[in-house]
């Protein structure tokens, strides 16, 4: 007998006391840098690709402009927080000072194009929500990493490295749930 539809297996599932890396949730605008096997360049925001004529907060234009250093980040998409001056919060930076934040904290350390930062590792550890409540308690009592002296940063993002997922936690607008009455 032949079944009807095709066999699909159960998927292993991650062990939740696994590591996990504690970052700053930057409140900016999600970009992405692009570059193909073929030395191919393209930027986007969270939603399309954007150029220096149908830009995102002028991530496009900075992009562009700094291609050539941009480059060393090599074949793949980079991902990471557009922010500053005039997005968001704006976290204090100066008129028109902006900054791209990579998010992709194992990979990108003290050797990254110059023109870029990454987001701010707060906790290391294996996954305990006390840690993750103090790490998200003293961002909100110290301000932020990110910009320092800065005093109403937005949250963190806890990444589970056996899971492979991010998951975010505001400082002010976390959702508590809801009664279903």
């Amino acid at each position: 007998m032949t079944p009807a539809t095709p066999f699909e297996p159960f998927a292993k599932m991650p062990r939740l006391s696994r590591e996990i890396i504690i970052t700053e949730k930057i409140d900016g605008t999600n970009a992405q840098v692009c570059i193909d096997e073929d030395g191919g360049f393209q930027v986007g925001s969270r939603k399309r690709w954007i150029t220096p004529d149908s830009d995102n907060f002028g991530f496009a234009r900075w992009a562009y402009d700094n291609q050539t250093e941009l480059m060393q980040l090599g074949v793949g998409r980079h991902f990471g927080e557009w922010w500053g001056s005039g997005i968001q919060r704006g976290y204090g930076l100066g008129k028109g000072e902006k900054r791209f934040s990579l998010f992709n904290v194992a990979r990108w350390g003290d050797e990254r194009p110059a023109c870029c930062d990454v987001v701010p590792i707060l906790h290391r550890g294996e996954f305990a929500t006390k840690a993750i409540d103090d790490i998200l308690e003293t961002l909100a009592q110290e301000g932020s990493c990110a910009a320092p002296g800065y005093m109403n940063p937005e949250g963190i993002i806890i990444f589970h490295t056996a899971a492979n997922m991010a998951f975010k936690k505001t400082i002010h607008k976390d959702e508590q749930p809801k009664s279903l009455a």
